[in-house]
């Protein structure tokens, strides 16, 4: 934690990681690599099976994977699946909230609600489940990281991103408010905006990714940040950082360089 100058990251001696959204892609793979470094995994999503072969990958590895199926969107099923893995493998200090969808919008002539709804519920709502559950526990302990995954979606309007891209807007605003308060209680927060990541969700756009990279490649600098203290973990961050200056020209400019390099028409 940040505090005073100087930042401790906790270990698998502070007690156990929480993956959610660990059946596949960022999750799965995180969930793999913090196994591989020691740590104690709780690895939770809605499918059960994932999970499970999940466990079995990580059979030998110097930690383990233990699976907990639950849906983020169900607030009393977080809040009872947290009591249950808690009591049997211990404390939690750090926590990585990955779980969310990505329903693609293209609106043509009419707009549907549900998709937004839908987003809102798991992609928002679901992080604030998880953290009514987690927030008190780590705070009585004053010791924690919780590690937010949000997107580069969140910096500004993209093709497509009409449902997604505001919850993850609203998962780095929600980062940055709580941080205030985390740091108070002694708990480190930090929120993570990848580039284009090789994952079930991205599998299908129909443009060009540029600088897509694996979900391994992306859970390895996720952890290496994660050990640095970085507040805003983004990557590739020739690739992230153009974004974040494009979102300071004029919205004229943005909206045609968008379109040229996602190809977009």
């Amino acid at each position: 934690m940040k505090f005073m100058g100087k930042f401790i990251s906790v270990t698998p001696a502070d007690g156990c990681a929480w993956v959610t959204g660990a059946s596949s892609g960022i999750g799965r793979a995180l969930a793999l690599v913090l196994a591989r470094e020691g740590w104690r995994v709780i690895a939770s999503a809605r499918g059960g099976e994932g999970l499970e072969s999940l466990a079995r990958e990580a059979s030998g590895l110097k930690g383990s994977i233990h699976p907990f199926p639950l849906d983020v969107a169900a607030g009393q099923q977080v809040a009872d699946e947290f009591a249950a893995f808690t009591q049997e493998h211990g404390p939690v200090a750090l926590a990585v909230l990955n779980a969310g969808i990505y329903l693609p919008v293209e609106i043509t002539s009419t707009l549907d609600p549900a998709p937004f709804a839908q987003s809102m519920q798991v992609n928002y709502m679901g992080v604030v489940n998880c953290l009514s559950a987690l927030v008190p526990a780590l705070m009585s302990r004053a010791r924690g990281h919780v590690v937010i995954l949000s997107s580069v979606t969140g910096y500004g309007g993209l093709p497509r991103a009409a449902a997604y891209g505001p919850t993850k807007a609203a998962l780095i605003n929600l980062a940055e408010c709580l941080k205030f308060d985390l740091d108070r209680a002694g708990v480190y927060i930090s929120v993570v905006c990848p580039g284009f990541v090789d994952t079930p969700a991205t599998a299908n756009n129909p443009f060009p990714m540029p600088f897509l990279i694996s979900a391994e490649e992306a859970a390895q600098t996720i952890l290496a940040a994660m050990r640095q203290g970085r507040f805003e973990i983004t990557f590739p961050r020739r690739f992230t950082y153009i974004l974040k200056f494009l979102n300071m020209l004029p919205y004229r400019i943005y909206f045609f360089l968008i379109k040229r390099v996602t190809g977009w028409r």
